[in-house]
């Protein structure tokens, strides 16, 4: 067999053994036991993150957006938590005016419908240092429909992404703003799904299973999840979704049970 190199020449693609099905599974349940263990690994950092300590920071930084002057505060849109990715779209980047940095743009081309983290209290923004006109025009082009608002001061210095990009999390406390966590580099490869972006977050998932500090705030598994438009603020579980979903994990926990010698 074979492929194309990234050259354009040909080269031999070195394969793997092809064997039975049995022979298959037998190797995916080898490979499942250290991905599973991996998961863990991962809901243990989730569970570190929740612990890390916060900084606090000026709640008056201004941007720009489609409405008019906004503060970090107004950020928040009314919720607890809130996500800023900087993105680099602004006289400079490779790409301008017509498009924003092609990996920032692969991020944004991977972010999740905002509504399954609104449902959880957090809300993503992306920023800039592009006039709002610009950003307008580029969703459109993209897109794109997650908020996206342009740096006018020293945001992006102050917090570590003036000159890369990177994702800052913060948590309002009434009107008292804290930094609670920042990625940048290849963990921003990461980005984009609602469960990797909540569990940078300093209250999580916000679900019965994690091991959260006490007095944060949770609910039962599974129950909060909706259609992206169906979502309505402080309505209980559907009841139905909860009859489906306990089945589910019932039938779940009834195999994994089994399947252990």
């Amino acid at each position: 067999m074979t492929t194309t190199a990234g050259n354009g020449g040909p080269s031999a693609m070195q394969r793997p053994p092809v064997v039975s099905p049995e022979q298959w599974e037998a190797a995916r349940e080898k490979l499942l036991v250290k991905e599973k263990a991996e998961t863990r690994a991962r809901d243990a950092l989730a569970a570190e993150r929740r612990r890390m300590p916060w900084m606090a920071v000026r709640s008056d930084y201004l941007f720009e957006a489609p409405a008019g002057r906004v503060s970090l505060l107004d950020l928040f849109d009314g919720r607890r938590q809130l996500i800023v990715y900087r993105a680099f779209y602004e006289p400079g980047v490779y790409g301008w005016p017509d498009h924003a940095c092609r990996g920032c743009s692969m991020v944004a081309d991977q972010v999740a419908h905002v509504a399954h983290l609104n449902a959880r209290d957090t809300t993503l923004v992306f920023a800039s240092r592009a006039p709002q006109a610009d950003i307008t025009r580029l969703k459109k082009r993209m897109g794109w429909t997650m908020p996206w608002v342009t740096v006018t001061d020293s945001f992006d210095k102050d917090f570590g992404v003036d000159e890369w990009h990177g994702t800052n999390v913060f948590l309002r406390d009434d009107d008292r703003v804290f930094r609670t966590y920042f990625v940048n580099n290849r963990g921003d490869e990461q980005m984009g799904g609602t469960w990797n972006y909540l569990d940078i977050t300093p209250l999580g998932r916000q679900e019965v299973w994690e091991d959260s500090p006490k007095g944060y705030p949770q609910t039962p598994t599974y129950k909060w999840w909706n259609w992206h438009d169906a979502y309505v603020a402080d309505a209980p579980p559907d009841r139905k979704w909860v009859e489906v979903s306990d089945a589910g994990e019932a039938a779940f926990r009834e195999k994994e049970a089994g399947a252990k010698p």
